[in-house]
Protein backbone atom coordinates (compact mmCIF):
# COMPACT_ATOMS: atom_id res chain seq x y z
CA UNK A 1 0.00 0.00 0.00
CA UNK A 2 1.59 3.41 -0.98
CA UNK A 3 1.52 5.55 2.01
CA UNK A 4 3.48 9.64 1.95
CA UNK A 5 6.02 10.37 4.31
CA UNK A 6 3.78 11.85 7.44
CA UNK A 7 4.54 12.42 10.82
CA UNK A 8 1.48 13.18 12.88
CA UNK A 9 1.92 12.45 16.55
CA UNK A 10 -0.92 12.74 18.20
CA UNK A 11 -4.90 15.47 18.05
CA UNK A 12 -4.49 17.98 21.59
CA UNK A 13 -7.42 19.69 23.07
CA UNK A 14 -6.79 23.59 21.73
CA UNK A 15 -8.01 24.58 25.45
CA UNK A 16 -6.93 22.00 28.06
CA UNK A 17 -3.67 19.96 26.05
CA UNK A 18 -5.55 16.95 27.13
CA UNK A 19 -3.93 14.72 24.19
CA UNK A 20 -5.74 12.08 21.87
CA UNK A 21 -4.42 9.27 19.91
CA UNK A 22 -3.91 9.99 16.08
CA UNK A 23 -5.51 7.72 13.29
CA UNK A 24 -8.92 7.65 15.08
CA UNK A 25 -12.53 9.10 14.61
CA UNK A 26 -12.56 12.35 16.79
CA UNK A 27 -14.93 15.49 17.30
CA UNK A 28 -14.52 17.82 20.46
CA UNK A 29 -12.51 16.77 23.06
CA UNK A 30 -13.81 16.04 26.45
CA UNK A 31 -14.03 19.58 27.39
CA UNK A 32 -16.01 20.78 24.55
CA UNK A 33 -12.99 22.63 22.28
CA UNK A 34 -11.58 21.91 19.14
CA UNK A 35 -8.89 19.14 18.62
CA UNK A 36 -5.70 20.40 17.09
CA UNK A 37 -3.30 17.89 14.96
CA UNK A 38 0.57 17.95 16.11
CA UNK A 39 3.18 16.54 14.71
CA UNK A 40 6.71 15.40 15.08
CA UNK A 41 8.54 18.60 13.84
CA UNK A 42 12.10 17.57 14.41
CA UNK A 43 11.44 14.21 12.09
CA UNK A 44 9.30 16.77 9.87
CA UNK A 45 12.27 19.39 9.64
CA UNK A 46 14.65 16.74 8.50
CA UNK A 47 12.23 15.06 6.14
CA UNK A 48 11.34 18.61 4.10
CA UNK A 49 13.28 20.92 2.98
CA UNK A 50 12.63 24.69 1.09
CA UNK A 51 14.40 23.46 -2.25
CA UNK A 52 12.56 20.22 -2.42
CA UNK A 53 9.51 22.18 -2.37
CA UNK A 54 10.59 24.32 -4.96
CA UNK A 55 11.11 21.34 -6.97
CA UNK A 56 7.81 19.67 -6.58
CA UNK A 57 5.62 20.14 -9.97
CA UNK A 58 2.61 19.67 -8.87
CA UNK A 59 0.29 22.21 -7.75
CA UNK A 60 -2.09 23.18 -4.41
CA UNK A 61 -1.91 22.40 -1.35
CA UNK A 62 -1.21 18.66 -1.32
CA UNK A 63 2.47 19.87 -2.44
CA UNK A 64 2.80 20.42 1.42
CA UNK A 65 1.98 16.92 1.95
CA UNK A 66 4.54 16.31 5.11
CA UNK A 67 2.68 18.99 6.86
CA UNK A 68 -0.64 17.07 6.65
CA UNK A 69 -1.99 14.53 7.97
CA UNK A 70 -3.31 12.05 5.48
CA UNK A 71 -1.00 8.74 5.45
CA UNK A 72 -2.35 7.26 2.44
CA UNK A 73 -2.29 8.30 -1.07
CA UNK A 74 -5.24 6.59 -2.45
CA UNK A 75 -7.51 8.63 0.26
CA UNK A 76 -6.33 11.66 -0.96
CA UNK A 77 -9.47 13.17 -2.57
CA UNK A 78 -8.42 16.00 -5.17
CA UNK A 79 -10.13 18.28 -7.39
CA UNK A 80 -7.23 19.94 -8.96
CA UNK A 81 -6.53 22.54 -6.59
CA UNK A 82 -3.62 25.14 -7.37
CA UNK A 83 -1.58 27.47 -5.68
CA UNK A 84 -4.10 30.49 -5.69
CA UNK A 85 -1.96 33.78 -6.78
CA UNK A 86 -1.08 37.12 -4.58
CA UNK A 87 -1.91 40.10 -6.64
CA UNK A 88 -0.73 43.45 -6.06
CA UNK A 89 -2.92 46.47 -5.18
CA UNK A 90 -0.48 48.55 -7.12
CA UNK A 91 -2.69 51.56 -8.24
CA UNK A 92 -4.87 51.55 -4.76
CA UNK A 93 -0.85 51.34 -3.02
CA UNK A 94 0.12 54.28 -5.09
CA UNK A 95 -3.26 56.02 -4.70
CA UNK A 96 -2.84 55.75 -0.59
CA UNK A 97 1.03 56.28 -0.59
CA UNK A 98 1.21 52.88 1.18
CA UNK A 99 3.60 49.87 1.73
CA UNK A 100 2.38 46.78 -0.63
CA UNK A 101 -0.80 45.56 -0.58
CA UNK A 102 -1.38 42.48 -1.67
CA UNK A 103 -4.39 39.93 -2.46
CA UNK A 104 -4.16 36.53 -1.81
CA UNK A 105 -7.40 35.26 -4.32
CA UNK A 106 -9.08 31.96 -3.10
CA UNK A 107 -11.36 32.05 -5.63
CA UNK A 108 -9.29 30.33 -7.70
CA UNK A 109 -9.88 27.16 -6.03
CA UNK A 110 -11.88 24.21 -6.96
CA UNK A 111 -15.46 25.07 -5.95
CA UNK A 112 -14.48 28.57 -6.20
CA UNK A 113 -13.68 29.44 -2.57
CA UNK A 114 -11.01 28.99 0.07
CA UNK A 115 -13.13 26.01 1.69
CA UNK A 116 -11.88 23.76 -0.92
CA UNK A 117 -8.52 23.34 1.47
CA UNK A 118 -10.28 22.67 4.32
CA UNK A 119 -13.00 20.17 3.10
CA UNK A 120 -10.68 18.39 1.12
CA UNK A 121 -8.47 17.52 4.07
CA UNK A 122 -11.64 16.39 6.02
CA UNK A 123 -13.04 14.48 3.18
CA UNK A 124 -9.88 12.58 2.80
CA UNK A 125 -9.31 12.01 6.42
CA UNK A 126 -12.70 10.46 6.42
CA UNK A 127 -12.00 8.15 3.60
CA UNK A 128 -9.08 7.13 5.50
CA UNK A 129 -10.60 6.51 8.55
CA UNK A 130 -13.59 4.88 7.08
CA UNK A 131 -16.64 7.16 7.18
CA UNK A 132 -19.18 6.94 4.69
CA UNK A 133 -21.55 9.79 5.98
CA UNK A 134 -20.99 13.48 6.89
CA UNK A 135 -23.12 16.78 7.60
CA UNK A 136 -21.92 20.19 8.19
CA UNK A 137 -24.16 23.70 8.21
CA UNK A 138 -23.09 26.35 6.04
CA UNK A 139 -23.65 29.46 5.16
CA UNK A 140 -22.79 28.11 1.46
CA UNK A 141 -19.47 27.49 0.09
CA UNK A 142 -18.22 25.39 2.76
CA UNK A 143 -21.60 23.05 1.87
CA UNK A 144 -20.40 23.81 -1.87
CA UNK A 145 -17.20 22.23 -1.24
CA UNK A 146 -18.06 19.52 1.09
CA UNK A 147 -20.65 17.93 -1.49
CA UNK A 148 -17.93 18.26 -4.55
CA UNK A 149 -15.36 16.39 -2.25
CA UNK A 150 -17.82 14.15 -1.05
CA UNK A 151 -19.28 13.02 -4.25
CA UNK A 152 -15.43 13.29 -5.45
CA UNK A 153 -14.21 10.12 -2.31
CA UNK A 154 -17.64 8.31 -2.63
CA UNK A 155 -18.99 9.92 0.77
CA UNK A 156 -22.49 10.79 1.29
CA UNK A 157 -23.10 14.49 2.44
CA UNK A 158 -26.11 16.35 4.06
CA UNK A 159 -25.76 20.43 3.91
CA UNK A 160 -27.94 22.32 6.17
CA UNK A 161 -28.30 25.92 4.91
CA UNK A 162 -29.82 29.22 5.79
CA UNK A 163 -33.06 29.83 4.04
CA UNK A 164 -31.39 33.17 2.94
CA UNK A 165 -28.30 31.66 1.88
CA UNK A 166 -27.21 32.85 -1.87
CA UNK A 167 -29.45 30.88 -4.31
CA UNK A 168 -26.40 29.83 -6.68
CA UNK A 169 -24.78 28.26 -3.46
CA UNK A 170 -27.93 26.54 -2.91
CA UNK A 171 -28.29 25.26 -6.15
CA UNK A 172 -24.47 24.21 -6.32
CA UNK A 173 -24.68 22.31 -3.35
CA UNK A 174 -27.79 20.11 -4.68
CA UNK A 175 -26.04 20.28 -8.26
CA UNK A 176 -22.66 18.12 -6.62
CA UNK A 177 -24.62 15.42 -4.63
CA UNK A 178 -25.50 17.01 -1.49
CA UNK A 179 -28.71 16.17 0.24
CA UNK A 180 -29.62 19.71 0.80
CA UNK A 181 -31.99 21.93 2.89
CA UNK A 182 -33.04 25.07 3.78
CA UNK A 183 -33.80 26.00 7.36
CA UNK A 184 -35.11 29.35 8.51
CA UNK A 185 -32.49 30.43 10.91
CA UNK A 186 -29.00 30.89 11.14
CA UNK A 187 -26.05 28.77 10.78
CA UNK A 188 -25.99 27.87 14.11
CA UNK A 189 -29.21 26.85 14.19
CA UNK A 190 -28.14 24.74 11.36
CA UNK A 191 -25.63 23.43 13.21
CA UNK A 192 -28.05 22.57 16.27
CA UNK A 193 -29.73 20.47 13.68
CA UNK A 194 -27.02 18.65 12.47
CA UNK A 195 -25.75 18.39 16.14
CA UNK A 196 -29.13 16.63 17.62
CA UNK A 197 -29.17 14.44 14.14
CA UNK A 198 -25.94 12.16 14.69
CA UNK A 199 -27.06 9.27 16.11
CA UNK A 200 -30.23 9.03 13.82
CA UNK A 201 -28.57 9.34 10.59
CA UNK A 202 -25.30 8.14 11.50
CA UNK A 203 -23.22 10.95 10.12
CA UNK A 204 -20.04 12.46 11.15
CA UNK A 205 -20.08 16.61 12.23
CA UNK A 206 -18.04 18.38 10.19
CA UNK A 207 -18.99 21.66 11.23
CA UNK A 208 -16.49 24.53 11.49
CA UNK A 209 -13.45 23.10 14.18
CA UNK A 210 -15.59 20.26 15.31
CA UNK A 211 -13.64 18.11 13.78
CA UNK A 212 -9.63 18.38 13.62
CA UNK A 213 -8.78 18.32 10.26
CA UNK A 214 -10.71 21.00 8.09
CA UNK A 215 -8.07 23.29 10.03
CA UNK A 216 -5.52 21.78 8.52
CA UNK A 217 -6.27 22.39 5.22
CA UNK A 218 -6.74 25.59 6.08
CA UNK A 219 -3.28 26.07 7.45
CA UNK A 220 -1.60 25.55 4.03
CA UNK A 221 -2.91 29.09 3.19
CA UNK A 222 -0.30 30.40 5.83
CA UNK A 223 2.58 27.30 4.00
CA UNK A 224 1.59 28.73 0.47
CA UNK A 225 1.85 32.72 1.96
CA UNK A 226 4.89 32.15 3.00
CA UNK A 227 6.55 30.39 -0.03
CA UNK A 228 5.71 32.92 -2.19
CA UNK A 229 6.92 35.64 -0.52
CA UNK A 230 10.74 33.84 -0.17
CA UNK A 231 9.70 32.46 2.95
CA UNK A 232 9.16 35.98 4.93
CA UNK A 233 5.64 37.23 6.41
CA UNK A 234 3.77 40.32 5.57
CA UNK A 235 3.97 43.06 8.22
CA UNK A 236 -0.38 42.97 8.46
CA UNK A 237 -3.18 39.65 7.32
CA UNK A 238 -6.73 40.64 7.03
CA UNK A 239 -8.64 37.89 7.29
CA UNK A 240 -12.29 37.66 7.04
CA UNK A 241 -13.87 35.70 10.06
CA UNK A 242 -16.82 33.94 10.93
CA UNK A 243 -16.03 30.70 12.74
CA UNK A 244 -11.77 31.80 12.03
CA UNK A 245 -10.56 28.37 11.04
CA UNK A 246 -8.47 29.71 8.27
CA UNK A 247 -6.61 32.55 10.98
CA UNK A 248 -6.48 29.72 13.49
CA UNK A 249 -4.80 27.51 10.93
CA UNK A 250 -2.22 29.85 9.71
CA UNK A 251 -1.06 30.85 12.99
CA UNK A 252 -0.42 27.25 13.61
CA UNK A 253 1.32 26.88 10.35
CA UNK A 254 4.01 29.74 11.21
CA UNK A 255 4.51 27.99 14.52
CA UNK A 256 5.13 24.46 12.67
CA UNK A 257 7.00 26.53 10.21
CA UNK A 258 9.31 28.22 12.56
CA UNK A 259 9.91 25.32 14.38
CA UNK A 260 11.74 23.73 11.60
CA UNK A 261 13.37 26.61 10.73
CA UNK A 262 11.35 27.97 7.85
CA UNK A 263 10.67 31.11 8.86
CA UNK A 264 11.89 33.36 12.06
CA UNK A 265 10.08 34.27 15.03
CA UNK A 266 8.42 36.97 13.36
CA UNK A 267 4.98 36.89 12.59
CA UNK A 268 2.59 39.02 10.87
CA UNK A 269 -0.27 40.87 13.11
CA UNK A 270 -3.99 39.20 12.77
CA UNK A 271 -6.44 41.24 11.75
CA UNK A 272 -10.44 39.36 12.46
CA UNK A 273 -12.18 41.61 10.12
CA UNK A 274 -15.79 41.08 10.54
CA UNK A 275 -19.45 43.19 9.62
CA UNK A 276 -21.05 45.16 12.23
CA UNK A 277 -24.17 43.69 12.14
CA UNK A 278 -22.35 40.23 13.17
CA UNK A 279 -18.97 40.92 15.51
CA UNK A 280 -18.63 38.82 18.41
CA UNK A 281 -15.06 38.58 17.80
CA UNK A 282 -14.74 42.38 17.87
CA UNK A 283 -17.09 42.70 20.77
CA UNK A 284 -14.80 40.33 22.87
CA UNK A 285 -11.31 41.71 21.89
CA UNK A 286 -12.38 44.86 22.94
CA UNK A 287 -13.86 44.07 26.00
CA UNK A 288 -10.95 41.74 26.59
CA UNK A 289 -12.85 38.55 26.72
CA UNK A 290 -11.49 34.97 25.94
CA UNK A 291 -14.56 33.76 24.96
CA UNK A 292 -17.40 35.65 22.66
CA UNK A 293 -21.24 35.20 23.54
CA UNK A 294 -23.78 34.26 20.85
CA UNK A 295 -24.50 37.59 18.86
CA UNK A 296 -28.39 37.99 18.47
CA UNK A 297 -30.23 39.36 15.29
CA UNK A 298 -26.69 38.81 13.37
CA UNK A 299 -27.60 39.77 10.11
CA UNK A 300 -24.71 41.48 6.97
CA UNK A 301 -24.46 41.06 3.00
CA UNK A 302 -20.96 39.08 3.77
CA UNK A 303 -23.23 35.39 4.71
CA UNK A 304 -19.59 34.19 4.96
CA UNK A 305 -19.14 35.72 8.36
CA UNK A 306 -22.76 35.71 9.58
CA UNK A 307 -21.39 33.46 12.19
CA UNK A 308 -23.23 34.72 15.86
CA UNK A 309 -21.27 32.42 17.94
CA UNK A 310 -17.58 30.82 16.68
CA UNK A 311 -16.69 27.12 18.92
CA UNK A 312 -12.80 28.47 18.56
CA UNK A 313 -13.69 31.82 19.67
CA UNK A 314 -10.48 31.57 22.41
CA UNK A 315 -8.43 30.63 19.69
CA UNK A 316 -9.31 33.66 17.02
CA UNK A 317 -8.36 36.06 20.35
CA UNK A 318 -5.54 34.16 21.41
CA UNK A 319 -3.83 34.53 17.85
CA UNK A 320 -4.81 38.08 17.65
CA UNK A 321 -3.34 39.14 21.15
CA UNK A 322 -0.37 36.72 20.41
CA UNK A 323 0.53 38.68 17.19
CA UNK A 324 -0.62 42.15 18.07
CA UNK A 325 -3.23 42.41 16.05
CA UNK A 326 -6.63 43.27 16.46
CA UNK A 327 -10.61 43.01 15.37
CA UNK A 328 -12.31 45.12 13.65
CA UNK A 329 -16.14 45.54 12.38
CA UNK A 330 -17.32 47.20 8.94
CA UNK A 331 -20.68 48.09 7.77
CA UNK A 332 -22.56 46.60 5.24
CA UNK A 333 -22.64 49.92 3.31
CA UNK A 334 -18.72 49.99 3.45
CA UNK A 335 -18.29 46.10 1.81
CA UNK A 336 -20.43 47.09 -1.29
CA UNK A 337 -18.21 50.72 -1.07
CA UNK A 338 -15.45 48.18 -0.87
CA UNK A 339 -16.37 45.80 -3.16
CA UNK A 340 -17.53 48.25 -5.78
CA UNK A 341 -14.16 50.61 -5.61
CA UNK A 342 -11.68 47.63 -6.01
CA UNK A 343 -13.31 46.25 -8.97
CA UNK A 344 -13.29 49.91 -10.77
CA UNK A 345 -9.45 50.29 -9.60
CA UNK A 346 -8.29 46.78 -9.58
CA UNK A 347 -10.40 45.11 -12.30
CA UNK A 348 -10.67 42.32 -9.59
CA UNK A 349 -14.10 40.89 -8.82
CA UNK A 350 -14.21 40.40 -4.16
CA UNK A 351 -16.52 38.22 -2.55
CA UNK A 352 -18.50 40.55 0.19
CA UNK A 353 -16.10 38.86 2.88
CA UNK A 354 -12.88 39.70 0.49
CA UNK A 355 -14.52 43.34 0.42
CA UNK A 356 -14.84 43.11 3.83
CA UNK A 357 -11.26 43.06 4.37
CA UNK A 358 -10.33 45.69 2.03
CA UNK A 359 -12.85 48.07 4.10
CA UNK A 360 -11.69 47.68 7.01
CA UNK A 361 -7.48 47.84 5.63
CA UNK A 362 -9.26 51.46 4.80
CA UNK A 363 -10.55 52.33 7.99
CA UNK A 364 -7.10 50.95 9.92
CA UNK A 365 -5.20 52.72 7.72
CA UNK A 366 -7.27 56.10 8.37
CA UNK A 367 -7.24 55.19 12.35
CA UNK A 368 -3.66 54.63 12.45
CA UNK A 369 -4.40 50.83 13.61
CA UNK A 370 -2.20 49.93 10.35
CA UNK A 371 0.50 52.68 9.33
CA UNK A 372 1.22 53.52 5.65
CA UNK A 373 4.69 51.18 6.17
CA UNK A 374 3.19 47.95 6.93
CA UNK A 375 2.71 45.81 4.35
CA UNK A 376 -0.83 44.28 4.11
CA UNK A 377 -2.21 41.04 2.71
CA UNK A 378 -6.03 41.11 2.13
CA UNK A 379 -7.79 37.56 2.12
CA UNK A 380 -10.09 37.09 -0.71
CA UNK A 381 -11.78 34.15 0.40
CA UNK A 382 -14.61 33.51 -3.23
CA UNK A 383 -14.69 34.10 -6.27
CA UNK A 384 -16.48 38.04 -6.87
CA UNK A 385 -19.00 35.55 -9.34
CA UNK A 386 -21.20 33.53 -7.14
CA UNK A 387 -22.43 36.52 -5.83
CA UNK A 388 -25.35 39.10 -7.00
CA UNK A 389 -24.39 41.73 -8.87
CA UNK A 390 -26.25 45.40 -9.70
CA UNK A 391 -28.23 45.59 -13.00
CA UNK A 392 -25.79 47.15 -15.43
CA UNK A 393 -26.01 47.59 -19.89
CA UNK A 394 -27.17 50.54 -21.33
CA UNK A 395 -29.77 49.79 -24.21
CA UNK A 396 -28.58 50.67 -27.90
CA UNK A 397 -31.08 50.62 -30.57
CA UNK A 398 -29.31 49.23 -33.72
CA UNK A 399 -31.40 50.37 -36.19
CA UNK A 400 -31.65 54.29 -35.07
CA UNK A 401 -28.76 57.10 -34.95
CA UNK A 402 -25.83 56.26 -32.11
CA UNK A 403 -24.96 59.41 -30.24
CA UNK A 404 -21.17 58.85 -29.81
CA UNK A 405 -20.83 61.38 -27.58
CA UNK A 406 -23.17 60.00 -25.00
CA UNK A 407 -21.52 56.66 -24.81
CA UNK A 408 -17.95 58.30 -23.59
CA UNK A 409 -20.24 59.38 -20.56
CA UNK A 410 -21.94 56.10 -20.34
CA UNK A 411 -21.55 53.92 -16.98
Amino acid sequence: MSEFQTFTSHLECGMTGETYAADEIHGLSAAGKPLLVRYDLDRLGKAVSKQALAARTEGGFWRYREFLPVRRTENVISLGEVMTPLIAAEAISARLGCAELLVKDEGRLPTGSFKARGLALAVSMAKELGITRMAMPTNGNAGAALAAYGSRAGIESYVFCPDDTPDVNVREIALQGAHTFLVNGLINDCGRIVGEGKEAMGWFDCSTLKEPYRIEGKKTMGIELAEQLGWTVPDVILYPTGGGTGLIGMWKAFDELEAIGFIGSRRPRMVAVQATGCAPIVRAWENGQDHAELWQNATTMAAGIRVPVAVGDFLILRAIRESGGFAIAVSDEDIQAALVGFAREEGLLLCPEGAATYAAFLAALSSGQISKHESCVLFNCATGLKYPMPAAGAAIDMHAPIDYGSIGRAK
